[in-house]
């Protein structure tokens, strides 16, 4: 309240009726309470809650040829991002407002490691990533020693979480889960008896081909030959053409799409037969569009969990993805969203944002993604995790059958013409 104006007609009150400059003041004196009482009668303003600003790293490769799939990562991650801030999550009374800090891992393991310590210097609170296993393992040793949370989207390496680190998680099932059920997919549905191997010589495709490989020979199966490429190759006619006097039934590759698209050109230039089959990194449009229509017909690729028709918070999410970001999902963009979402719910439980006391709760998660029901093992790997095997037909993957999981296996799948 402002009483200028009162105060001054007080003194010349006092000047006027000559009862002097005491009887000014005291007037004065007077009004200065009543105003000071009338401005207690008013109700006080109710403070709102502390904003605290919360940061999430996510790392993935968001330049060369797989930032596709970084990208798609990161997406994920931002819409979490959105929908956490604009729903207004209290923790401990104060509201939160989560930044994503993104960083580019390259797909490179040692960058990977000089990644992950800029975001531990950064401090984040907790970490989504990285995709690939041979950057997520260098990585997580990194995030260990920071008690940093690290959820990997993506990695499906064993070792990931096999190195007794506490702080590190996945939301996609592994190669030990992966593997198998690819090998008894070829073996069972696509009766392939003998079988070439090639993988690219990363944590993530070595490390697919590996337990592919052990579990065909385990279902009586026989791996004719085991080669190797890497993940910077483009030609791989010298491979081929060892391999198609051969004559397999089946090829694999552990690997991503910017290998395997061209290899499954290059099979059709030199005439080999076989069918071809993946896991998780060739099961993208990439892939389809790097191999061509044609080319790409009857390929079969694993990837870890539901069919997107089949995602519990499927079809609403990828309708505002395609909203927010004006182009589809495209592989792992779901995983990303989960992991980020999955982080601040440890949060809200442990009423704190403070990793040393949140940790505890993000192995104790029990959370309904848009994935599915989240919960994590001693290891930190995603328990009842499932597997969905998928063919391309006519340009797209579409899903042929779902194992393990709450959802039940599609009808049994129907192979794809020889190639």
């Amino acid at each position: 309240m402002n009483n200028t104006p009162v105060l001054l007609q007080a003194v010349r009150a006092g000047r006027q009726t000559g009862s002097g400059p005491l009887a000014g003041l005291l007037l004065i004196g007077f009004l200065a309470l009543a105003g000071c009482s009338r401005e207690a009668d008013k109700p006080a303003a109710v403070a709102g809650p502390v904003e605290r600003v919360v940061k999430i790293g996510l790392a993935a490769p968001l330049t060369g040829s797989e930032a596709h799939v970084g990208e798609d990562i990161r997406n994920g991650g931002q819409l979490a991002v959105d929908d956490i801030n604009a729903a207004g999550v209290l923790v401990a009374g104060e509201r939160l407002r989560i930044e994503l800090v993104v960083e580019d891992d390259e797909a490179n393991p040692t960058k990977a490691a000089t990644v992950a310590q800029s975001l531990v210097d950064r401090k984040v609170a907790g970490v989504v990533g990285h995709f690939n296993s041979g950057a997520s393992i260098p990585a997580s040793r990194i995030y260990a020693e920071a008690g940093v949370p690290q959820i990997s989207p993506g990695s499906t390496n064993p070792k990931y979480t096999e190195q007794g680190f506490k702080t590190a998680f996945r939301v996609v099932a592994n190669d030990n889960q992966q593997g198998p059920t690819l090998a008894r997919f070829a073996l069972d549905k696509l009766q392939a008896r003998t079988i070439a191997v090639i993988d690219d010589s990363t944590a993530y495709g070595q490390g697919l081909a590996d337990t592919f490989s052990a579990a065909v020979i385990a279902g009586g199966g026989k791996v004719l030959v085991r080669e190797h490429t890497t993940d910077k190759d483009t030609d791989f006619k010298a491979i081929l053409t060892s391999i198609k006097g051969r004559k397999p039934d089946v090829i694999m590759f552990g690997g991503i799409d910017p290998q395997a698209g061209p290899m499954v050109k290059q099979m059709a230039q030199l005439g080999i037969r076989a069918r071809f089959l993946g896991g998780d990194g060739i099961q993208t449009p990439n892939f389809v569009k790097l191999a061509g229509d044609a080319d790409a017909e009857g390929v079969y690729a694993s990837m870890p969990g539901l069919p997107k028709a089949q995602m519990p918070g499927g079809q609403a999410f990828f309708d505002r993805f395609q909203a927010r970001f004006g182009k589809p999902v495209e592989l792992f963009a779901p995983m990303g969203y989960d992991a980020v979402q999955v982080l601040v719910d440890a949060m809200k439980r442990a009423g704190s944002v403070d990793p040393a006391r949140f940790l505890d709760e993000v192995g104790k998660t029990r959370y309904n993604g848009v994935i599915g029901p989240i919960a994590f093992d001693e290891k930190g790997d995603l328990r009842d995790a499932p597997l969905t095997i998928y063919v391309v037909r006519a340009g797209q993957w579409e899903p042929v059958e779902t194992i393990g999981g709450a959802a039940a296996a599609a009808p049994e799948a129907t192979p794809a013409p020889t190639r």
